[in-house]
């Protein structure tokens, strides 16, 4: 039976160093082999090493697991590398996210650019409805002064069958895209016009492959993602050299 490695969760695996034999090299392909046959839309180039003795890692975008070298045990959540203090599978995922927003083009997103000199930016996924993402937006001089750029990608949470969905369409085809999000978040009419609007389909996937469980969802340069509603003077403390937040609680 084929399954979905989304759903295998609540599991983790603390790495102890030495305590399982190093994987033999040759095990790679049958344990790619198994995977592929096991879970919908992950392949062989999903598995691959993780650095840990004993253990292949899986990894599709922000979805990160690990399988036993032997392709029987599947464990889906945090390693931590107890020496170090360091969440090993955050930094994965982190990394996956800057690496997927990194390829968007700067016409990808709609902008938000401070006057002055720029300090930081995020990349924020916003739903037209949700209203901590409406708190966010109506706040958004307030990042701008404290030299925070705001990059908002469209992520409608209800899908392409919601109101949300056509009217994240209708902002991306206005000619001012600011104000027309601006609007929309504030329920005014705005004008728009009909053009290609493939690229709110596009910033929804992307939101899904970077792991997003809800709206706002800010990540930062670094791939790491914040989830939830941070207000101006918070957001800006946390870009300005907050703990590293890789780091495993004691």
């Amino acid at each position: 039976m084929r399954t979905h490695l989304p759903l295998l969760t609540g599991l983790a695996v603390i790495a102890v160093a030495g305590s399982v034999p190093a994987i033999a090299d040759e095990n790679l392909e049958a344990v790619r082999d198994k995977v592929e046959s096991t879970f919908n839309e992950i392949g062989r180039e999903h598995v691959g090493a993780s650095g840990i003795d004993g253990w292949y890692k899986i990894q599709k975008g922000a979805i990160v697991a690990y399988v036993s070298a032997d392709g029987r045990y599947l464990m889906q959540g945090d390693m931590i590398d107890l020496d170090e203090q360091v969440n090993l599978t955050e930094l994965a995922r982190s990394d996956a996210r800057r690496d997927a927003l990194a390829s968007l083009d700067d016409g990808a997103a709609i902008t938000f650019t401070p006057a002055e000199d720029v300090q930081h930016s995020v990349t924020i996924f916003t739903d037209i409805d949700c209203g901590y993402c409406r708190r966010l937006h109506a706040q958004i001089d307030e990042y701008l002064a404290r030299g925070i750029e705001v990059r908002y990608l469209l992520y409608p949470r209800n899908g392409p069958a919601s109101r949300a969905w056509n009217t994240s369409e209708e902002v991306w085809c206005s000619a001012d895209r600011q104000d027309a999000l601006t609007a929309a978040k504030l329920d005014r009419e705005f004008e728009t016009r009909s053009c290609d609007a493939s690229m709110v389909q596009q910033h929804y996937v992307l939101g899904q492959e970077v792991g997003l469980s809800g709206t706002p969802a800010i990540v930062l340069d670094d791939g790491t993602l914040i989830g939830g509603y941070l207000p101006p003077e918070a957001l800006e403390v946390r870009l300005n050299g907050a703990p590293n937040p890789h780091r495993a609680a004691n």
